[in-house]
């Protein structure tokens, strides 16, 4: 199937679009984990395929003193937060001392606000000895799924897979180095926007996250019962 011939009525159905090229991970005890908030929907019909927990995947980026918007690296929530820097940029600025660790620590707490928000405080998925894969809606630059990707390799899962409807396909190039299997149904060129490629890109809300969630929640007991 060529790119071009492929196309998304909404999140949900790319979603369903997924499902086939990760079934082989059915049984295997995997977790899916949504950048949220778009991945969600996505994820949600990958997690329901699978019977697999669905928990959420929150990376918050630690900006350098004063220029918050650049990046000096980025927390990655889990079981097991890990901050993942970015050396280069550390070695063109003069970071005082012991400001990256105030500014995990600050944006920890953010993250915990934010789980709080949608997942009523439950804790993360241990993905220690699992297959974990990530999801999102899209991705443009990847930025932010190549932190997720690096700081979810540091808390050993078995396997690590990034599962996406839409990319630009260099950035997907890249990504590949960070996990041991990367899928993308299409890499439309020129690439745009990811919303181009849906129907229906329409902002997901909250409430239709913590539905999904506690949705899922109901398969996960009873895959543990």
């Amino acid at each position: 199937m060529q790119p071009d011939d492929l196309s998304f009525r909404d999140r949900a159905g790319a979603g369903r679009q997924l499902v086939p090229r990760l079934m082989i991970y059915a049984g295997q005890n995997p977790v899916v984990l949504a950048l949220p908030r778009g991945g969600v929907p996505v994820a949600f019909e990958v997690a329901q395929a699978l019977r697999a927990p669905l928990d959420l995947i929150f990376v918050r980026k630690i900006g350098a003193p004063g220029h918050a918007e650049y990046g000096l690296g980025a927390v990655v929530d889990g079981a097991h937060p890990q901050v993942v820097l970015n050396e280069e940029a550390l070695s063109l600025l003069n970071v005082p001392p012991g400001y990256i660790e105030e500014e995990t620590q600050r944006q920890l707490k953010e993250i915990e606000r934010r789980r709080q928000h949608y997942l009523a405080g439950r804790q993360p998925v241990d993905v220690a000895g699992r297959i974990a894969i990530v999801v999102d809606d899209g991705i443009a630059t990847g930025g932010t799924v190549r932190a997720a990707l690096k700081g979810l390799s540091r808390a050993w899962p078995a396997r690590l897979i990034l599962a996406v409807p839409v990319a630009p396909r260099d950035t997907i190039e890249r990504l590949k180095a960070e996990a041991d299997e990367v899928i993308c149904l299409m890499t439309p060129e020129p690439f745009y926007a990811v919303g181009e490629h849906f129907d229906d890109f329409s902002q997901t809300s909250d409430r239709e996250v913590t539905t999904l969630l506690d949705e899922a929640r109901l398969w996960s007991r009873e895959n543990a019962s």
